[in-house]
């Protein structure tokens, strides 16, 4: 017998017994009717995105997996071994397994302490001084704990704003400009104090500059401890760069607006030990309240940081003839390198200032817009976008520092390069000689191939 076609009048009004495919809303919602906890995620949190430098250090290495040339400038590590006799002392130290003191090591307290008043001349016991397992925990819980404004002048780090946000902290943004070096001005603090005085606000300072390289100078921290003094606001000085000024002479307002000023630290920067998350605050005694505080919701969150690092930063922290040559070196390769690739952009037509300090630029496209737009690059994310397909060299667009997407700037870490292999080679040359071209090339080369590489791609879309 031949078989019926389905569309026959045998086969209609016959039921068919397969299982009717759910659209993606109702399998949302069988999924939830069969035990599944329904997403319901923190406000605050809904929507936040991983930070941006992490995110892009992952996708430098994804590409680099898959075999595709990467020049990794998004990642702000530094690229400098840690000190040996600080790799000692940790090894020295692997034993230490107790728990330690929420506040810290009393013996690393007590060096931070003596390094502070060394350094700038103020009263500091090791009671003034908080150890966290990096700077960046201690200032997501100096947030969590204190209640106020949090006020961020721009560019900045990336992670400053979104754990105000998590925590559900107001942010007032105040816009720098270049023509000031993206300099926060005693003014443009004044007049946001003024809209409402009195309101309690954590103002950041950051210096030497994540994601600028420019710094302060001393005139310039006087008015602004003066104008921060007057509005009594609290000041978050954020000198994890300081050792790393180029010219050894970073200046601090911690000792211009003692009572007000929180200082920040630790090993990542200067140390180049990122990865062993260590970072510290020292508080003014007249913040004593705000310290405990801190210290109480650490000891329920992260209860204390790693025994064996925080043993091994005393010797970092101690210094001494070794860590004085290993910064002075450090600072004459950054400084160097810095120089160079900031004339290296400025020659392609980009605005941006020599770095001071760090080892990050900011350059700004603004001058080559009409040749970028008729490209199709017209925001900053677009150019980061781009440059990294088609040049692979890995950039941070300006909008995850704070500032608006038609502003084409952007973030380099000048960072991609053998810090091991150009410690030894600066070693080798004589106390008044510094890094060349030649040394760079040979030392930093895929940093310089990056920067050329930028510079080669922008004058391809109108530049010089």
């Amino acid at each position: 017998m031949a078989m019926k076609d389905s569309g026959s009048p045998a086969t209609r009004g016959a039921v068919d017994h397969r299982p009717r495919q759910l659209n993606p809303m109702e399998q949302a919602m069988t999924r939830v009717f069969n035990g599944f906890p329904e997403v319901q995620l923190n406000l605050n949190v809904r929507g936040t995105p991983r930070s941006a430098t992490l995110v892009i250090n992952e996708r430098c290495a994804q590409l680099q997996r898959d075999g595709l040339p990467v020049y990794r400038l998004g990642l702000g590590q530094s690229p400098f071994p840690v000190p040996e006799s600080v790799v000692e002392a940790l090894r020295a130290n692997a034993h230490q397994k107790d728990y330690l003191p929420v506040q810290g090591l009393g013996l690393l307290r007590e060096v931070v302490a003596k390094r502070h008043r060394d350094a700038f001349g103020v009263d500091c016991s090791p009671d003034d001084v908080i150890v966290g397992p990096g700077s960046k925990e201690l200032m997501f819980l100096l947030q969590l704990v204190y209640y106020g404004d949090l006020v961020v002048p721009t560019p900045a780090w990336v992670s400053y704003e979104p754990q105000a946000r998590i925590i559900g902290r107001h942010v007032r943004h105040i816009a720098t400009e270049r023509a000031n070096g993206w300099r926060l001005s005693p003014d443009q603090l004044d007049q946001l104090c003024q809209l409402d005085p009195g309101r309690p606000r954590i103002v950041i300072l950051n210096y030497p500059s994540n994601p600028t390289g420019t710094t302060y100078d001393q005139d310039e921290l006087e008015d602004l401890a003066d104008t921060a003094s007057r509005n009594r606001v609290v000041l978050l000085s954020d000198e994890i760069y300081g050792e790393l000024h180029h010219q050894g002479a970073h200046r601090s307002v911690v000792p211009l607006y003692p009572q007000g000023t929180i200082y920040s630290s630790g090993l990542s920067k200067w140390c180049g030990a990122g990865g062993w998350r260590l970072g510290l605050f020292v508080v003014p005694r007249t913040m004593r309240w705000l310290l405990d505080a801190i210290a109480a919701a650490a000891s329920e969150t992260y209860t204390s940081t790693s025994a064996p690092i925080q043993y091994a930063a005393v010797r970092a922290f101690e210094g001494g003839a070794e860590i004085d040559r290993y910064l002075v070196r450090c600072r004459s390769i950054l400084g160097a390198l810095g120089r160079h690739l900031a004339a290296t952009l400025r020659e392609a037509g980009a605005q941006v200032f020599e770095p001071e300090g760090g080892f990050y630029l900011y350059p700004d496209f603004s001058a080559m817009r009409d040749g970028l737009a008729s490209n199709g690059i017209v925001t900053s994310d677009d150019l980061c976008r781009r440059l990294l397909a088609e040049t692979g060299v890995a950039i941070l667009p300006g909008t995850e520092f704070g500032r608006a997407p038609s502003e084409l700037a952007a973030r380099l870490a000048y960072v991609d390069f053998d810090g091991s292999l150009a410690l030894r080679r600066v070693a080798e040359l004589s106390r008044d000689e510094s890094p060349d071209e030649a040394f760079l090339r040979a030392c930093c080369g895929p940093t310089m191939e990056a920067v050329d590489r930028l510079a080669e791609w922008v004058n391809g879309y109108g530049g010089k």
